[in-house]
């Protein structure tokens, strides 16, 4: 068990350096997996709106709302990362994209 632990720790020192770019990969990740609901949703709440304020919101929600989104949430989430122990920031990590590609393929989306 001690053999095990101590590679998921040494995993888990290994991402450290990595962590800003893990914390994008994984909201990025995410935004893609539920855009289509966000999309979805703002279709519906839009309907019967003129053309023109449907295109500004589109853009505006996809255009900078994701990037604003990617923005404020990354550096929050590298923050709270880099207080887990190394073993669990390794299954963390581990964890997130098959749960992130879990939900993917049950929303058929790969």
């Amino acid at each position: 068990m001690n053999i095990i632990i101590s590679w998921l720790a040494q995993g888990g020192a290994w991402l450290t350096p990595w962590l800003n770019e893990i914390a994008i990969a994984v909201t990025a990740s995410l935004l893609v997996v539920f855009g289509n609901d966000i999309n979805r949703t703002l279709r519906r709440l839009l309907t019967g709106h003129n053309f023109f304020v449907r295109t500004l919101v589109f853009i505006g929600i996809n255009a900078f709302g994701y990037g604003a989104f990617i923005v404020a949430v990354s550096p929050w989430l590298a923050a709270k990362m880099r207080a887990w122990p190394d073993q669990w920031l390794m299954c963390a990590v581990v964890g997130v994209f098959v749960f992130v590609g879990y939900w993917a393929q049950r929303q058929r989306q790969i």
